[in-house]
């Protein structure tokens, strides 16, 4: 019954003093809620607004960051747009100019060729003309040639030189009735 009369006893001391069956002293509670309470106005008033002005720049600054990463990167979709769009009119400008050039080219050569064969025509027309008129030449001579043999041969035949009037009369006529 020992153990009986302990618990008894020790549970109506508890009534009476409860700090004490826990084994706390009051005075030494009391002393450190104001060492607490202390501890927590000095730290309210002087590292707190200084600890939240820190993070609050830091928070801030990373705020303004990111603000800056988002413009930066619709920046260079609007840069990468732009550029694409630049690309696409310089494709189409460089098709334009190379279809230019092929049809200019392809004009140009025409227009030489045109050019050669008027060239061609001219020569072959200006070589048909002296053609003609060596043979004109040529006719004219033979026809002189012709008539100077027959005088001469007309000489030989009468053992008479007649003149070269006369000669050249009755050439005509001969070569006229002989046509």
């Amino acid at each position: 019954m020992n153990f009986l009369d302990q618990f008894a006893a020790e549970t109506t001391e508890v009534k009476s003093d409860i700090f004490t069956a826990l084994g706390i002293d009051w005075r030494l509670l009391i002393l450190q809620i104001v060492a607490f309470l202390i501890l927590v106005f000095l730290l309210g008033k002087f590292v707190y607004p200084w600890l939240m002005k820190s993070v609050d720049e830091r928070q801030d600054s990373i705020e303004a960051a990111t603000k800056a990463a988002a413009e930066a990167q619709k920046a260079a979709e609007k840069n990468h747009e732009k550029v694409a769009a630049l690309l696409a009119e310089a494709r189409k400008e460089a098709s334009e100019i190379v279809d230019t050039a092929k049809l200019e080219s392809a004009e140009i050569a025409a227009a030489g060729e045109v050019k050669a064969k008027k060239a061609a025509e001219q020569i072959v027309s200006e070589a048909h003309a002296q053609i003609e008129k060596d043979v004109a030449n040529v006719k004219k001579e033979l026809h002189n040639e012709t008539l100077e043999l027959v005088g001469l041969a007309t000489e030989k035949i009468i053992g008479v030189k007649l003149s070269q009037n006369t000669d050249n009369d009755l050439i005509a006529k001969a070569v006229k009735e002989s046509k």
